[in-house]
């Protein structure tokens, strides 16, 4: 049996998104670029999705960019709209951290509960970039009020929270399609009326020349589909999951001595189960939860899968000997009680073993 518990890194896809893109991966395959019927039937499939996504998030169809995922889109913020004096918290993903550092910008610390306050942010800033939700340990942020451009990297939010409502003070919003039940690959950027963006792709001038290259068909029409799924099932979810998280988190918390959860639950969103263990390497704990049927991840990793020092629970002023024993359990739309069951046979049994 296996147990998926690794849905903040990428969910299953939805059936929606399936039957969505199946005509788009076989006998329609126009270029939406083009003029004659099979293009303009592509076209129209594009805009379509925009509608849609438009929708789900709270913006207008021409303020939809769709790109290749999360990572584009942040990028693209950052890099086409950060301006002289880019600012985001210690806790962001390094699709943000890392841009913001690369053109010079500053970290803001955060709080022990992983948010920000506003009262930290540089007066002089001229873009800021606060997530919604963080990825390791799920914690929420409310967007500030800011006299500069604001992003929000909105990736880990859309299965949680309402968007629309959640990031209608943001001028530019990241999302991405793999979090929800989307294929992967796919995206978008909320580019709000009067921002300007310098693209990072040029060429074809796609996108109302803000994103050049071929559209995605099947995947854009993919996450759109899965984007509504998870709009309109939202409330539903929340609720079935959360029952699920808090009993993965009680159990383990009850059955392994020294374990403590990051964060708080009332500031966090229902899919994450974030542990600190006490007296246990991460990357040993993995090995034998793989083993086992387990899928699951510590706080951060990076892209060979060799476990790094979370950046995010080092802001938090979590000890790093701490951090060391760090366990994301993370749960999403097709979740069932069989995975939190054997999740609390075989954790507890583990733990035991690496002591």
């Amino acid at each position: 049996m296996l147990g998926y518990l690794d849905h903040a890194a990428t969910t299953p896809l939805r059936p929606q998104a399936v039957e969505a893109m199946l005509p788009w991966l076989t006998d329609r395959f126009g270029n939406p670029s083009g003029g004659h019927r099979v293009a303009q039937a592509a076209r129209k499939a594009i805009d379509d999705a925009r509608d849609v996504v438009a929708d789900c998030l709270g913006c207008q169809p021409r303020e939809v960019v769709f790109t290749g995922g999360g990572t584009e889109g942040d990028n693209l913020a950052v890099f086409g709209a950060g301006g002289a004096s880019p600012v985001c918290g210690a806790t962001e993903h390094h699709a943000v951290l890392h841009a913001v550092e690369r053109v010079g910008g500053r970290t803001v610390p955060v709080h022990a509960d992983g948010r920000l306050r506003v009262e930290d942010i540089p007066g002089d800033a001229t873009f800021v970039s606060v997530m919604l939700v963080n990825n390791e340990v799920g914690t929420i942020n409310e967007l500030p009020e800011v006299d500069a451009v604001l992003h929000t990297d909105a990736v880990q939010s859309v299965t949680w929270l309402d968007v629309a409502a959640a990031s209608a003070r943001a001028d530019l919003v990241s999302v991405t399609g793999h979090k929800l039940g989307g294929p992967q690959g796919t995206g978008a950027i909320v580019v709000r009326n009067g921002i300007a963006l310098e693209p990072l792709l040029v060429g074809g001038g796609q996108e109302q020349e803000r994103r050049s290259g071929t559209h995605n068909v099947a995947g854009i029409v993919g996450f759109a589909a899965a984007l509504r799924a998870c709009t309109d099932q939202r409330d539903e979810m929340v609720e079935r999951v959360g029952k699920l998280r808090d009993r993965l988190a009680d159990g383990l918390l009850a059955s392994i001595p020294g374990v403590t959860e990051s964060g708080t639950r009332d500031t966090k969103v229902a899919g994450i189960c974030s542990l600190l263990i006490e007296d246990v390497e991460s990357e040993a704990l993995l090995f034998l939860l793989d083993d086992a049927g387990i899928c699951a991840t510590a706080a951060s990793s990076c892209a060979s899968g060799a476990l790094e020092p979370s950046h995010v629970l080092a802001a938090m002023g979590v000890p790093r000997e701490l951090a060391r024993g760090s366990l994301r359990l993370s749960l999403g739309w097709s979740s069932t009680d069989a995975d939190v069951d054997l999740a609390l046979d075989v954790i507890p049994r583990a733990v035991a073993q690496l002591r």
